[in-house]
């Protein structure tokens, strides 16, 4: 029988294991309350992770940050609006500050938008700072999304990403929509008209959507009140949550950075976000800020007593909507009108239907599968975490300018007839002339871009060769002459050289060995027809073997017109004795030329 155990209790037995319990508690990092809320919620590791998290530094990563900015500014003013905007279209007799306007029957929602403007004190300043705000961050995600489209900064693993980011900005113009609707002016007014023509236009159902919509017959008593709930909630909540999401993988994936010295696609070179980013973001959150704030308070936006109450009476065609809302209203007025017709006792209102309803769904539908349709093309499907730069895309950037460039003939075409009077043109010439832009435009913008930019690259693929142009022009005995050229530094030369030039994907064998056909070879063959579009201008970069015959040539070149004679200046009076200064000098003077 066994005695070990026998002065020893089984209470003690662990003693040891809560010592080292006790010690664990009593070295822990965190104390007082962060220790107490990291024993309770375990989040000191994933906030330390992500404090540490290292974020490079460049100028156009600052376009998504005054996204984030100008959001956040609009949240913040719109709480304050929310105080006291009555939504209601419940008619009443204005008996406000705003002289002109007293004794006008007005809805409830236009009543109080003047008595935000006039009767609250700093209420003017904070509505124009809430749409200035709205506008600035429309157009910054905008500006993100081109810089990210033409960086390629979309490819894997940032496809969903880049999703995110194209849903983020289709929801960001439907609610600068329903915010600039929401005080029940002639303009707004005329924008909500205008919305339920676009609806009823669907084909089969777009009266009863136009019903359910706006609780009835336009223009009801419900549609105010419902874009209240659809702008105060619903869509503020989507997009922070869309915001959040786009962050959250922005931080997993690690941010894009530029080819540079040290930078790879496994590293990030940068500043760690606490405390060295996080101080610049603060005091960049201030400088967008306080520019949004001094806009606001000295340009006029959306002055709606000017306006006058919604009446369908006086509206005129001269009414045009918020920018990013211009090209809707564009696509609209290029639609020839025969495109409406009648069958089966229905009217298809084609020459409506595609310029309003479908068109944003196309538009950016087109824009959210890019990646994978660029992808599929190349056959790429490694990770990037290096960016492009757009003249080593050249097919890329020119596909985003025939974009751009088509949006912005939309755009001017939604003002065609304020250009008619105030140029003293016809409006149908107009209307033709944009029509023809649209289809030609973009062609022509795609071949100038593609064009430009292998320009761009032969000039970068010279100087790696030849060097940088100094502006030293030589004279040689024999009469020639000759510009000095500066040899690059490897880190300059680098970034000159360091992207790829894919060649185009060639057929695979379209029949096995017994002449079956394959059933992938008409993709295949589509593919490759897409793939030779992609890469079939190309501009290799230099490798390092022609490097190194530019470089010898040019030694050998430089030291047989050394061995003939001292080169002339091209001021005579230094030409008497040039045949007498040695060789050290003249290498010695190139140097410090270079």
């Amino acid at each position: 029988m066994s005695t070990i155990n026998d002065t020893r209790p089984a209470e003690a037995l662990r003693d040891g294991d809560l010592g080292a319990e006790q010690e664990r508690a009593d070295v822990k990092p965190l104390g007082g309350i962060a220790g107490w809320l990291d024993d309770r919620t375990g989040g000191a590791k994933p906030t330390s992770h992500f404090l540490k998290k290292v974020f490079p530094d460049h100028w156009s990563f600052m376009l998504g940050e005054i996204a984030m900015y100008s959001m956040i500014i609009c949240l913040l003013t719109g709480v304050f609006l929310t105080f006291w905007y009555v939504p209601s279209m419940t008619q009443v007799v204005y008996d406000g500050s705003y002289v002109p306007l007293q004794g006008i029957t007005v809805s409830d929602a236009y009543r109080s938008t003047l008595n935000i403007s006039f009767d609250i004190r700093g209420g003017l300043l904070i509505r124009q700072i809430h749409h200035w705000g709205a506008l600035i961050f429309v157009v910054s995600v905008f500006v993100h999304m081109t810089r990210v489209f033409f960086t390629g900064a979309f490819r894997k693993p940032r496809e969903i990403n880049w999703v995110l980011g194209t849903l983020l900005s289709m929801l960001a113009c439907i609610e600068g929509f329903a915010g600039y609707s929401l005080p029940d002016d002639l303009l707004s007014g005329t924008g909500i008209r205008a919305m339920n023509g676009f609806v009823q236009s669907i084909p089969v159902v777009g009266s009863y959507v136009s019903y359910f919509i706006f609780g009835g017959a336009f223009p009801g008593e419900a549609i105010i009140p419902r874009l209240y709930s659809v702008h105060v909630l619903l869509l503020p909540a989507v997009l922070v949550g869309v915001f959040t999401a786009h962050i959250l993988f922005v931080v997993i994936h690690k941010h894009t950075q530029f080819p540079g010295p040290g930078r790879t696609n496994n590293n990030v070179v940068g500043y760690p976000l606490m405390p060295v980013y996080m101080a610049k973001a603060g005091g960049f959150f201030f400088i967008v800020f306080g520019i949004i704030a001094l806009v606001s308070a000295v340009v006029s936006i959306n002055p709606i007593w000017g306006y006058g109450p919604y009446d369908p009476s006086p509206i005129t065609a001269g009414s045009q909507p918020d920018w990013y809302m211009g090209f809707a209203d564009g696509a609209l007025r290029l639609l020839p009108g025969f495109l409406e017709f009648q069958t089966f006792g229905f009217t298809w209102s084609m020459n409506i239907f595609p310029g309003s309803i479908l068109l944003l769904p196309l538009m950016w539908g087109i824009i959210g599968v890019y990646p994978f349709v660029e992808s599929w093309v190349t056959g790429d499907k490694r990770e990037h975490h290096l960016l492009d730069r757009p003249r080593n895309a050249p097919t890329r950037a020119g596909i985003g300018v025939a974009g751009i460039t088509a949006y912005t003939v939309l755009l001017f075409a939604s003002g065609n007839d304020l250009m008619a009077i105030k140029l003293q043109l016809s409006i149908n010439d107009l209307t033709q002339l944009f029509r023809l832009l649209f289809f030609v435009g973009p062609v022509i913008a795609f071949w100038l871009t593609k064009r430009i930019c292998l320009s761009l690259q032969r000039a970068d693929r010279q100087k790696v060769l030849h060097g940088r142009e100094t502006g030293t022009i030589w004279r040689y005995p024999d009469g020639r002459f000759e510009e000095i050229h500066a040899p690059l530094s490897p880190f300059e030369r680098w970034a000159l050289v360091q992207h790829e030039s894919p060649e185009p994907l060639r057929i695979s064998a379209e029949a096995d060995e017994n002449g079956v056909a394959s059933p992938l070879a008409r993709v295949e063959r589509v593919r490759a027809k897409l793939s030779h579009f992609y890469f079939s201008d190309r501009v290799a970069p230099p490798t390092p073997s022609e490097l190194e015959a530019a470089h010898h040539h040019g030694d050998e070149v430089d030291e047989s017109h050394l061995l003939t004679g001292q080169h002339e200046a091209i001021d005579t009076s230094e030409t008497s004795d040039s045949s007498s200064t040695p060789r050290e000098t003249i290498k010695a003077d190139r140097k410090r030329l270079t």
